[in-house]
């Protein structure tokens, strides 16, 4: 007989996963880079989300041009991906150290 997962369950693992992941950022997070913008210091995270949708935009633009939207798949899971790809590959490229 299979033990049905039950509404406890779910909350032991979710409360573990929130323990966890405020651990692993208080660990791991030694400093927060920032970057100074007219004077004023944005967190670099910020700035890596909005070049990340500004690239996701141009993705866009681009498979409207070339005609390409018919053959994509799910559209919202393709351009989120893509603007988590674009705006990882920015961290790592510019705000790596």
């Amino acid at each position: 007989m299979k033990a049905r997962p039950t509404v406890l369950n779910f909350v032991g693992v979710g409360a573990a996963v929130v323990v966890f992941a405020f651990l692993a950022v208080r660990i791991f997070s030694h400093h927060s880079p920032t970057v100074d913008v007219l004077g004023s210091y944005f967190p670099a995270w910020m700035i890596c989300i909005v070049s990340g949708l500004m690239l996701t935009l141009v993705a866009h633009w681009i498979v409207q041009v070339c005609h390409v939207k018919p053959y994509l798949g799910p559209v919202p899971l393709i351009y989120s991906c893509l603007m988590i790809i674009f705006t990882f590959a920015i961290w790592i490229l510019f705000y790596q150290n």
